[in-house]
Parts: structure tokens; C-alpha cells; sequence
């Protein structure tokens, strides 16, 4: 019996995912977490602990050098509101293209008796412009960015991506209406609107910044719903006060973009939504289980993505350092102990590697001194059998 741990509200739905192997919230030395918000950086990680699923995508929530070395496998649940963030990206293109936020404060304003009269004499100070013919430039096509692409194609506008490192997967779910261009440079020159789906990380950090914004076209509509300081908010506040760029959205406030004109500040509502709340919990809840029960990586941020298929009686999985003579130290161990090995896969990611062994034999009583033998490796961080079920 498996006992997983959930936090910030992880829905119902999430957990009727969980089969009669789990039990939810029933002791403070879990297998699991499943959580979504909770700040677990400066959290004592229990040693009972095997895994963190992040219901979202960012996991800058999560201690990941602490885990790893604790052997805790750290996922998160991609693309779960990526439908989410695409319709509150279009919304407010539409809401800047037709200077809605303006013409409701103007509403507000101006509520006395001849508001009809005033509001025909004056509505043409909001005039604004259609989606339909102009070019609109994506940063980023991985879950969020390719549909946001296609969907700005269905409202009739012209796209053009830009991802160096976009996935052969990812790639399918692209119409091929989305022109590819080279460098951020050619994405953002004459487009009306620009908008980064791009994960945090050294790479990333101010990847649109003076240099970029002016090369943007003039009156340009800028959007940042993926993580704050991907856009460089000194910068963008600079090009709305020289008139660069005529709106900027972002899902990440700080104070140097409070209470500027023509910067809109969403609270982090981007994955808010009660569908991507559900999809989060559910996937999540897969994610553990198929953590637990096989050991597949998939979605895994602090390991190698793996996914090997569970065929034999038995399943050891080892996390350790990605050091030479690893694989010969544990198939040495496994070896001196007369079980035969029907499969094994190494992969590494960075400084952590992952092995996993498939036996057909191994008794229960000779499991404890295996993963004894296992822990006595030095390099190795945790070593997990897992029975067929």
C-alpha cells in the first residue's frame, strides 16, 4: 500500500484516479507528494518520500538539488493547462486590439444622464483594429506557443514561430501555415504581436530585452505568460514610455510595471481554470502511480526520461550518480547474488543517472540484502524494488 500526500486543493478528480493500492493524506512518511503551489523549498523532505508531482509546469517550488540527492524523482504535468494560458493569451489580444480596457474605464467615468449621447459623439477615440491579416510572432512552440499558433491561424492571422529546440512531437501539433524562422530577430520584425511560451531557465532568463523589443515593429503588442524575467520588464516599461510598443501583458507582476499605463498585470491566472486544475490532478495522479508501480521517468525533471515496459516478476531501479562503472557495479552486486538479469537500461541527465534491472527471480527474502548491498555504493542516491503487479 502506497501512501501519497496532497496539498493546495488537488481536486477530487485528480484523486479518483488513485486505485486501492494509494492511500491519500493518512501519514506524515509518504511515498508520494502530489501538490501544486506549496512552497516545499525550505520543507524537511521525509526520508520515506520517492516522489514530487508538480500539477502544472514549473517547479521552482520544489527543492531539486535537495531531492535528487535524497532519491526523490521530481515530475511536473506539462501541457495540462496549456489549453488554459492559449485562451487567456487570445483574450487579450483581442482586448488590446480593441482597446477594451480603455473603453471601460471610460464607461466608468462617464455615467451621468447624456451617456448614450456622449458615448455615440465619443466612441471613435477606441477604435481599434482586427486580428484578422496581422502577423503574429510565437516564441516558443512547445505545449502553450503551437496553440496559440494555431489558433491565431483560425482567427485568420499570420504566424510565424520561432523554437530552436523544438521536439519531433511537438513539431506534429504545428499547422504548416506557422512560418519557421531562425532567430528571434526574424520572428519579432514587423509582427503586430509578439508572445514567449519558453521555460524558465539560464538560457531564457531576459530572452527578450532592449535589443529584442527594438527590433519589434513599431506599436507592437507584447505578451509574457510563461515565467517572470523572460521578458525584461525594465525594458518593456522603457519601450511603452518611448511609444515602442503599445501594450504589454504579463502574468508576473513586480513593482517596476505597478500602475503603468498600457501594462496589464493578470494576477498568474494563466493555468486558472477549473478544466486545468482537473487535468493537472489526473495527470498528476498518473504520473505517481506509473512512478511507484514501474518507475517510469516520464515528465521527470530532475532525472532521465524513461519509459521501459514492465515485463518481468521483478523491477530494481536505481538513482545515483552519473559516474564511470556505475552499471558494472550494480550488475556486479546483483550478479554475486545468482540473479539473473532479463533486462536492464541506463540513462543520464546532467550529473544523475537512472538504471533500471528486470529479474524473474528474486525472492523476498534475499530483497533487503540487494538493496543494502546497492545503498553501500557510494554514488548511489536510492534503490526502490518494485513487484509486478
Amino acid at each position: 500500500m502506497y501512501e501519497v500526500k496532497t496539498f493546495n486543493a488537488i481536486t477530487q478528480a485528480g484523486l479518483d484516479t488513485f486505485t486501492d493500492d494509494f492511500e491519500i493524506n493518512q501519514t506524515d512518511q509518504p511515498d508520494a507528494y502530489l501538490i501544486r503551489s506549496v512552497n516545499l523549498l525550505q520543507a524537511e523532505l521525509p526520508d520515506s518520500l520517492q516522489t514530487i508531482v508538480r500539477a502544472g509546469a514549473g517547479v521552482n517550488n520544489v527543492p531539486l538539488g535537495r531531492a535528487t540527492t535524497k532519491g526523490i524523482a521530481v515530475f511536473n504535468t506539462p501541457g495540462s493547462n496549456a489549453n488554459a494560458v492559449k485562451e487567456l493569451v487570445i483574450s487579450l489580444m483581442i482586448a488590446t486590439a480593441r482597446n477594451l480596457f480603455e473603453a471601460h474605464n471610460y464607461s466608468d467615468e462617464h455615467t451621468e444622464a447624456d451617456v448614450s449621447q456622449r458615448t455615440e459623439k465619443d466612441k471613435t477615440k477606441f477604435n481599434g483594429t482586427e486580428l484578422a491579416g496581422k502577423r503574429l510572432a510565437v516564441i516558443g512552440l512547445g505545449n502553450v506557443g503551437s496553440l496559440v499558433a494555431n489558433a491565431a491561424l483560425s482567427l485568420g492571422m499570420k504566424v510565424i514561430g520561432y523554437d530552436p529546440y523544438l521536439s519531433a512531437n511537438a513539431a506534429w501539433r504545428i499547422n504548416n501555415r506557422v512560418k519557421r524562422v531562425d532567430s528571434i530577430k526574424n520572428a519579432v520584425k514587423n509582427a503586430d504581436f509578439v508572445t514567449v511560451h519558453v521555460p524558465k531557465n539560464n538560457e531564457t532568463i531576459g530572452l527578450l530585452s532592449t535589443k529584442e523589443i527594438t527590433e519589434m515593429k513599431d506599436g507592437a503588442v507584447l505578451f509574457n505568460y510563461s515565467r517572470i524575467g523572460i521578458v525584461d520588464n525594465k525594458a518593456a516599461v522603457k519601450a511603452i514610455r518611448n511609444q515602442k510598443i503599445s501594450h504589454y501583458c504579463t502574468d508576473f507582476g513586480e513593482p517596476i510595471i505597478a500602475d503603468q499605463e498600457k501594462i496589464t498585470i493578470t494576477p498568474h491566472i494563466g493555468g486558472s481554470t477549473l478544466e486545468a486544475e482537473t487535468n493537472g490532478a489526473v495527470q498528476g495522479a498518473n504520473t505517481v502511480m506509473n512512478y511507484l508501480e514501474e518507475g517510469d521517468t516520464t515528465h521527470c525533471v530532475n532525472l532521465p526520461n524513461m519509459q521501459v515496459p514492465f515485463e518481468t516478476a521483478y523491477r530494481v531501479t536505481v538513482i545515483h550518480q552519473n559516474v564511470p562503472n556505475m552499471v558494472g557495479q550494480i550488475s556486479t552486486q546483483i550478479a554475486n547474488r545468482g540473479i539473473n538479469i532479463e533486462n536492464m537500461a541506463n540513462a543520464a541527465k546532467e550529473k544523475v543517472a537512472y538504471t533500471i534491472i528486470d529479474v524473474d527471480d528474486l525472492q523476498e527474502k534475499d530483497q533487503s540484502a540487494l538493496i543494502a548491498a546497492l545503498d553501500g555504493i557510494k554514488e548511489v542516491y536510492r534503490v526502490r524494488v518494485i513487484k509486478h503487479r
